[in-house]
């Protein structure tokens, strides 16, 4: 699927123009990435790695054909069937003397955002996509500090493995977020520097910096929701354990409870001439000695607890 956004007023609107300058390739067909290749002469290995999840981050400037590009770590779009694993995939971002190339495996969206800002020239466009995606794994870090909370509350009232491996679950993510700014933080650095290289204004340079410190805030913010996540699993562990401790603990005194009565019973049933064996009320008689041997033992057990 291909969309075309041109320039209207500082901002972007729809287009149906071929020669549109901005145009965005959700997950293309091989046909629209050979048209890539041989209009605008993009490199084939880039519009591929834009489409692999496990690919790197790179800066890449082509001096002949002054053609940049980028492939940036993006988060990708939550569903709960991830079942708390928050994925990471990759974006390729292609400027030509002329155009913009966006091409993406999932649905991005340039038309709204938290950052506004006049959209003059394709570098603008192309900061402003860099937003998006730092506020993109800034949601995804909000949304696994929440859900790490929720899970929390339950592992304490719970033995059940499954909180625990949405934790193990939710630190793999971190993991992958991790490293995604990361990279990111460096094709930042390269761009910063190629500032003039690419005709970057005064402005874009501001902005760029300002895209910086947001990366890195992120990036913090992701180290520590992965430590304290990572040190307080082996507390996570033994508080289920516990919890399965005091559970067996009530079982045992149940059992041993019960058996009592039943040794009780047992003995008054063998077939052999026992005391009571002709008294009329000697079934009640035999249920007070079982009432009675469960009690003395809950009461020795309780006082040697304290």
């Amino acid at each position: 699927m291909v969309r075309k956004l041109q320039f209207s007023n500082g901002t972007l609107i729809p287009s149906e123009e071929e020669s549109s300058p901005i145009q965005i390739y959700i997950t293309p067909t091989a046909v629209e990435l050979k048209s890539l290749v041989e209009r605008y002469g993009i490199d084939a290995y880039n519009l591929s790695s834009a489409l692999d999840p496990d690919e790197l981050s790179r800066f890449e400037y082509d001096t002949d054909t002054r053609i940049l590009s980028m492939i940036l770590k993006e988060p990708t779009q939550y569903a709960p069937e991830d079942e708390f694993f928050f994925k990471v995939t990759s974006i390729g971002i292609f400027l030509t003397p002329e155009r913009l190339f966006i091409v993406a495996p999932q649905e991005i969206s340039l038309l709204n955002g938290k950052l506004t800002f006049k959209l003059a020239t394709l570098n603008d466009v192309i900061l402003k996509l860099i937003y998006e995606v730092i506020y993109h794994f800034l949601g995804h870090l909000k949304v696994i500090n929440v859900a790490a909370e929720d899970i929390e509350d339950k592992i304490s009232a719970s033995m059940d493995n499954k909180y625990l491996l949405n934790l193990f679950t939710l630190e793999k993510s971190l993991v992958y977020i991790l490293n995604g700014l990361h990279q990111n933080a460096m094709v930042f650095e390269k761009l910063r520097v190629n500032a003039r290289r690419l005709d970057l204004s005064e402005r874009n340079v501001e902005m760029l910096e300002d895209i910086s410190i947001e990366n890195n805030q992120a990036l913090k913010q992701s180290e520590i929701y992965s430590n304290i996540l990572s040190n307080l699993m082996d507390a996570r562990v033994s508080i289920v354990s516990n919890n399965l401790n005091i559970i067996m603990k009530r079982l045992t005194i149940l059992t041993v409870t019960i058996m009592l009565p039943t040794f009780v019973v047992s003995a008054f049933s063998m077939n052999v001439k026992i005391p009571l064996a002709e008294h009329p009320f000697a079934w009640l008689v035999i249920m007070g000695i079982s009432v009675l041997a469960a009690a003395i033992f809950l009461v020795i057990w309780r006082f040697w607890r304290k």
